[in-house]
This record gives structure tokens, C-alpha cells and sequence, in this order.
């Protein structure tokens, strides 16, 4: 079977119009209730918010690719290169890794409008490939004449998962693809709603490989950055760590359709997975709006365990900790006694910043802020036939 760049319609991707005309909707709405959410934060919480998600993506991203960053050192290059130190958050000396990375997701941020042009992604390859040395090509697309193939297995016996175009094709198909990426931007001739765009170009950039490692890293910043173009702010869904919970979906969808051109499948796919992680970036959001309405309201009513003590917690995201907070935690986290620790958890209590469940040994305490749980994707049917232009 030939792969898909060996399709005499290739590049032409198709899908049936009004596909994702619900999700496409929901997305758009969902940036409306985001937007507001965030008119509630104060500089500080938006700065938290920021590094937050920036680094969930960071983080996720990596994971995919089996690679497990130390999470201190990515907010700590992220806090550098996004020039957002300050004495509460000493920065720390990033690892390459970490670096590079949070080096490329700030870059993102800052600039989501501008075009992914040949320069730029060669400038994100290097951030990436920090300090490496055992690539022949960073910073340019890959030149070497042997095939450029996803394998698995033992050397001898592998199994070859997909097969790039060859080297010598790379600029050509960069070319078309930067080109359309152009064209389908919000507001120009062929612009595409979010959702639509984000997912082709994803599936489109990994189908080209054009680099000699880092290509899943820069495709999904590309996606991010597709959906963060048209909600006309810098704002991210952290959508890398959503598909590293799908990771085993993700390979399947991407190797079932490097063969044929059809995407439908893909679309409504990646589609459940955009919502997702944006309905979970927005539960952040207004998280951190209770939050700050919380120590707000208890201001100057805690004493400096108890306030350190649910800064932790906060930190820890909506989700909190796993099975709540014990009154061991509290010692650990404070250093208090006993005493004091089920003295201060009951006037926490008392004061409505916490919430108690269980008894004795099962006791556990839980932040009183609003829940706000995470809608999941719909996948509606799909009318009429849409053709992607390769020019």
C-alpha cells in the first residue's frame, strides 16, 4: 500500500463539509467564557495561569515521546525566557532539555500570529535540539539520503510504522504546507475555522517529517498555534497534555490515515480532543479566579501555616491532591505537631476554606472552592464533501 504522500491527490486532504460544524461552535464560545474568566485575574494570577498551561503543554508534549522533564526546571525556563521572575519564584539553572523546549513554547506564546515561516521553525528546531550533538542537520531540515522511516522492534526485525517523502522532497512540501498554512489563517482568502485548521496542519506537517527528530513537538505547536490564532489571544489549550492521555489513540489515528486522504475520522477525533483540552484550560481559569476570591476573603484571618498550607494545595491544580488532604500532609507541608495541626485544619474548616469528609484515619479536607467539571466532546454526524487545494 502506498503511503499517503505517494497519492497522485496528494496534498489534497478531504473531509465532508460541516463535519465539525457543532465542535467549531463550541470551541468558539468556549474562548468567549475563557476570555471573560480571565478578566477576573489580577497580573499575578494571570501570570500563574500562564506558566501553568505553558508548562502542562510542555511537559505533556515530551511525555508523548516518552521523555519525562524535570517539572521545576521547565517552569523556571519558561519564567526566564517569558521574563516573568520575581522574588517568590527564584529561577533555577534549566537542564538543555527543559530549556530548549520552554525556550519554544515562550517563543509561541508571545508571538502566536506570526506565521510559521521556513526561518522560524528552523529556530525552533535548534531551541529544541539544545545542546545536542549526535544530529547531523538542526536548525534546517533533514538531507540524508536514507529513507526516513517510524519504526519499532528489534534491530533486524523492525516494523516500519510509516516512511517519510525522501530528504531531497522536504523543501518543496514545507513550501506547500507554509503556503496553505498561510492561506487558511483567519481572515484570508481560504481561511478554516480552529478546530479544522489545527488538525490538518498537524496531520499534514507529521506526514512530512521535514526534520531529523522533533518533528511530533513542532507539529503539535503548530496545531496550538493554529487554535490559539483564531481566538485572537495568547492564550493555550494545553493540548499536548491531553493527547499524552490518548497517546496509544494518537499513534492509531496518525498511522491510520498516512495512507489515504479522507480525514473525517481524524477531524471528529482530534476535534473531541480540542474541546477536551479546552474545556480543562478554562476549569483552570476559573480556579484561579476562586482562588484568588478565597485568600482575598481570608485575608489577614490566617496564620502563616495555614496560608502555606493551602497555597500548596492550590498549586496542585483542580484537581488537588490525590485523595485529598490528611493531616499528615498538613505536617509535612507546615512542620506543625499534632496539636497544632488538627487545631489549625479545624479552624480552617470553620472559616469555609476547607471542606472535611470522613472520619479519623479516613479524614480528608478538600479546598471550598466551586466545582467545575469538564464537559467532554461530541461527535456530530456530517453533510456534504470538502476538498483541501494543495495550492
Amino acid at each position: 500500500m502506498p503511503w499517503i504522500w505517494q497519492l497522485k491527490e496528494w496534498p489534497c486532504f478531504r473531509w465532508q463539509d460541516g463535519l465539525l460544524d457543532k465542535e467549531e461552535r463550541r470551541f468558539a464560545e468556549g474562548v468567549s467564557v475563557t476570555i471573560g474568566s480571565l478578566r477576573h485575574l489580577a497580573a499575578q494570577e494571570r501570570e500563574s495561569l500562564t506558566i501553568a498551561l505553558l508548562e502542562r503543554d510542555a511537559l505533556g508534549t515530551s511525555a508523548i515521546e516518552g521523555e519525562i522533564l524535570d517539572r521545576d526546571s521547565v517552569q523556571s525556563s519558561l519564567r526566564k525566557h517569558l521574563g516573568l521572575a520575581h522574588a517568590q519564584s527564584p529561577l533555577l539553572h534549566g537542564k538543555p532539555r527543559e530549556y530548549g523546549l520552554a525556550e519554544m513554547m515562550a517563543d509561541l506564546y508571545r508571538a502566536p500570529d506570526s506565521e510559521p515561516t521556513h526561518e522560524r521553525l528552523f529556530a525552533w528546531h535548534h531551541m529544541l535540539m539544545h545542546g545536542r550533538r549526535d544530529l547531523g542537520h538542526v536548525g534546517r531540515y533533514r538531507q540524508h539520503a536514507s529513507p526516513m522511516q517510524i519504526v519499532s522492534g528489534p534491530i533486524g526485525d523492525e516494523r516500519v510504522h510509516y516512511e517519510a517523502p525522501p530528504s531531497a522532497r522536504v523543501p518543496a512540501e514545507m513550501d506547500a504546507f507554509l503556503g496553505w498554512f498561510a492561506r487558511s489563517a483567519p481572515g484570508a482568502a481560504d481561511a478554516l475555522p480552529a478546530i479544522t485548521r489545527a488538525a490538518v496542519a498537524h496531520l499534514w506537517f507529521e506526514c512530512i517529517h521535514p526534520f531529523e527528530d522533533g518533528n511530533g513537538r513542532i507539529g503539535r505547536a503548530i496545531a496550538e498555534m493554529a487554535l490559539a490564532q483564531a481566538t485572537s489571544t495568547p492564550s493555550f489549550t494545553g493540548m499536548s497534555a491531553v493527547l499524552h492521555r490518548h497517546r496509544r489513540d494518537y499513534y492509531e489515528q496518525l498511522k491510520r490515515h498516512s495512507v489515504r486522504l479522507d480525514i473525517d475520522e481524524w477531524l471528529q477525533w482530534f476535534a473531541a480532543r480540542a474541546l477536551q483540552a479546552q474545556a480543562e484550560a478554562d476549569r483552570f481559569v476559573r480556579f484561579l479566579v476562586d482562588k484568588a476570591a478565597l485568600m482575598a476573603r481570608l485575608s489577614g484571618q490566617l496564620n502563616p501555616r495555614q496560608e502555606k498550607a493551602l497555597l500548596r494545595m492550590f498549586r496542585e491544580g483542580p484537581e488537588g491532591f490525590t485523595g485529598g488532604l490528611s493531616a499528615g500532609n498538613y505536617a509535612a507541608i507546615t512542620g506543625a505537631p499534632p496539636a497544632t495541626v488538627t487545631r489549625d485544619l479545624a479552624d480552617l474548616v470553620r472559616k469555609d476554606a476547607l471542606k472535611k469528609t470522613g472520619e479519623r484515619k479516613s479524614t480528608r479536607y478538600w479546598l471550598a472552592v466551586e466545582a467545575h467539571p469538564t464537559p467532554q466532546g461530541t461527535r456530530p454526524g456530517a453533510m456534504g464533501n470538502h476538498r483541501l487545494p494543495s495550492n
